[in-house]
Parts: C-alpha cells; structure tokens; sequence
C-alpha cells in the first residue's frame, strides 16, 4: 500500500472533519418570585429570617439553525400579577416569551426543543406555547404529573400537549447529549425532584457555562449545606450540589445560579447573548 505525502494525508484527513456548530446563548426573563422567609428553602434553619426576592430564568440556545429554550417560566396566568409581601411566596410575570423572542427576530414556531429543568410549575409554565416542540424532560419527572394528587409545585395542566400525546416527548434517564456533539448536555442531578436537570452549555469564546436548574436556589444554599424541606431527598440534593460545584470547577464553567438575581449579570443583559 502506497502512503500518502504527510501533507496529502492531513489534508485528506481534514477534509473528512465536521465543523463545529455555531452556539449562542441568551438569558430570558421568567418572572421573579418574592419569598418572606429565606429559611423556606433551608431545612436546617441556616439564615437569619429575612426575605428575599428570586429571578427565574430561562435560556435559549442556538446551535447552528436549531432552537432549545430551557426552561418556560411562569404561567402566562402571573402576567403583570401583583406580589404579596405577606404571603410565604408570590410570582409574578412582566413579560412573556414570544415577546422576548421577536426581540431578536425568533419566532415561535421555530422553537425545537424546549428542555425542562424539572417539573414545577415555574419551570414548565409557557410550555404550551411551543406545542410544536420535542419537550425534553427527565422520566420521574414526566411519570410524576401523573400521580394522584400531583408532588408540590407541579402542574400537569402545563405540560397536557405532550401528556395527552399531542406533542413529540424525548424522555430523558441520566444524562443527555442533545446535539450529539458535546455542545449542550443536560445533566442528571436530582434531588430537588427525582428528575432534576443541569444544563451545560459550551461556547466557543464565553467558554462552559452551567446553567443549575433548581439543583440550589441561591448561592447561600452550597456553603449552608440548606436543602428546601419540599425537596424529594436531601442526601441526593446534597449529593447534586456537590455534582454542580465540581462540574464547575472542573471545566472553570461559568455557574449561573438560575433562581439567584446577583447571577444574572454573568451572562450578557438581554436582546445580547453569549458566544
């Protein structure tokens, strides 16, 4: 057999090689949620009674001509609803998806996915908005709406398109390259609920960045080793937060906390995104 020049061979070689997809991330907002008492998310007491106001977030990211959006935020129901600082949490919505989305000229039928954190009603309250969408969701996660009453914080009514067999559903066990090239990777980390997601997104110049679900809440949470009472197990929720730190440092992935306000600026302010 006769062997290529080295520069023939390299050549050959590359010519074979795919390119790497373009990826792009953006921050969208999903509401906020005001909370009286920071010790609602603390089952060993670790704060000082005090409030706090959480950010929900969601994401959208691009690979190449794809569209996933992460998370779906609050119900439409909270559009412009008025907070109750006497109530132990109230959420409230100032604008809603699709409106976001025509900001940077994305329509939604052009949404292809939407990945769900996990299955409270803060994370999958949009959904239907999207109902041409694979929904990407882990198995307990999905297999939990349909308990009789439902686990806290879910609402099936969300996710009914994809329930009812109206909608592509990809269920997700582990975790899960979505691409198929390393690009975005949806994280098993439960806890929180069985079927609690991370996601870690690769950019080219931003570099890893990890988006948490509600593997913690806020950045308190990790020092304090505090679980939320209404969380399915502390020993796996503690298990994950270990996960999440150590997949961060690992990779120095940028760690956005996506209930935590102080993390909203590590990600450029929306209609930029992330490369």
């Amino acid at each position: 057999m006769k062997l290529l020049p080295p520069a023939l061979l390299i050549a050959a070689l590359s010519s074979g090689a795919t390119q790497a997809a373009e990826t792009e991330l953006w921050r969208l907002d999903c509401g906020t949620i005001a909370v009286k008492d920071m010790n609602a998310f603390s089952d060993n007491f670790a704060y000082r009674p005090a409030p706090k106001t959480l950010t929900n977030s969601c994401y959208l990211i691009r690979h190449d001509g794809d569209y996933l959006l992460w998370d779906t935020g609050l119900p439409l129901a909270l559009l412009n609803a008025p907070t109750d600082p006497e109530a132990p949490m109230s959420a409230t919505l100032t604008r809603d998806l699709p409106a976001q989305l025509a900001d940077i000229g994305v329509t939604p039928d052009r949404i292809g996915r939407i990945g769900i954190s996990h299955g409270h009603f803060d994370h999958t309250g949009q959904a239907a908005t999207f109902p041409q969408a694979t929904l990407m969701i882990g198995q307990p996660d999905l297999a939990a709406m349909e308990e009789t009453p439902p686990p806290f914080g879910f609402d099936p009514a969300t996710l009914n398109h994809w329930r009812t067999g109206n909608g592509a559903v990809e269920v997700v066990t582990g975790d899960r390259d979505i691409f198929g090239d390393g690009s975005v990777t949806m994280l098993s980390m439960p806890g929180h609920t069985e079927g609690e997601m991370a996601l870690l997104v690769r950019l080219e110049k931003t570099g890893p960045v990890l988006l948490s679900g509600d593997v913690v809440h806020f950045h308190e949470q990790i020092g304090a080793k505090s679980v939320p009472a209404f969380n399915m197990s502390r020993a796996e929720s503690l298990a994950s937060m270990a996960r999440l730190e150590e997949v961060a440092a690992n990779l120095n992935a940028t760690l956005v906390i996506q209930h935590d306000a102080a993390d909203i600026a590590k990600l450029p302010a929306f209609p930029q995104s992330a490369k």
